[in-house]
């Protein structure tokens, strides 16, 4: 199971996003970067993300 927590990328956030893989928590991540932060993510931020990504 792929993890990220939203705060590890700088947000003050308590969201957690779960999924399968890699591609799906981008995914999740993006969607809630634009509706709850008002961010859009770029590819570049979506590299720098997955870094920040963990395995559970």
């Amino acid at each position: 199971m792929k993890t990220l927590k939203c705060a590890d990328a700088g947000f003050v956030c308590d969201a957690v996003v779960t999924a399968n893989t890699e591609k799906e928590v981008l995914t999740i991540a993006a969607e809630h970067a634009q509706h709850v932060h008002g961010v859009i993510v770029t590819p570049e931020m979506a590299e720098q993300i997955k870094t920040l990504i963990t395995e559970e």
